[in-house]
């Protein structure tokens, strides 16, 4: 049976949109510069703890991100290029994320919603709706 709830009492949009997607839950937060392959979507960062990890399509869930400002650029790419994960949601606020993401919105007309939602809000596997401020975990 599937069950909805929200994912968080309050969330905070940063950049809104629709996504559905199986939740990829990081331990730790992430920069997309060195740190993810925009051919494929994949966690290439050898020290994290989910190096390997597949992002295309899925909703990124982690503590924020980790810098450079060039995590932007990457992002939008693979936005463009379609291995961009279907959402992020943070716990804290990142800015360049926000930017990568109108970015991606504003160039090529590719949607990446950043929402800030409360921790331990939503598990990894977990099917994760976005629509505009509603963040919902399907059972």
């Amino acid at each position: 049976m599937t069950t909805n709830s929200s994912a968080t009492g309050n969330p905070r949009v940063l950049v809104p949109g629709r996504a559905r997607g199986a939740a990829v839950v990081l331990e730790e937060p992430l920069s997309f510069w060195g740190g993810v392959d925009v051919d494929t979507g994949r966690v290439i960062d050898p020290r994290h703890p989910q190096a390997g990890a597949d992002l295309a399509g899925k909703v990124l869930v982690m503590p924020s991100g980790r810098g450079s400002s060039s995590s932007s650029s990457v992002l939008a790419e693979a936005a463009r290029r379609g291995t961009a994960p279907a959402a992020i949601l943070l716990f804290e606020p990142d800015a360049v994320l926000v930017l990568g993401a109108v970015v991606a919105r504003e160039l090529y007309r590719k949607t990446v919603p950043v929402v800030v939602i409360g921790e331990d809000a939503v598990r990894a596997g977990q099917t994760v709706e976005i629509d505009g401020d509603r963040v919902q975990v399907l059972g």
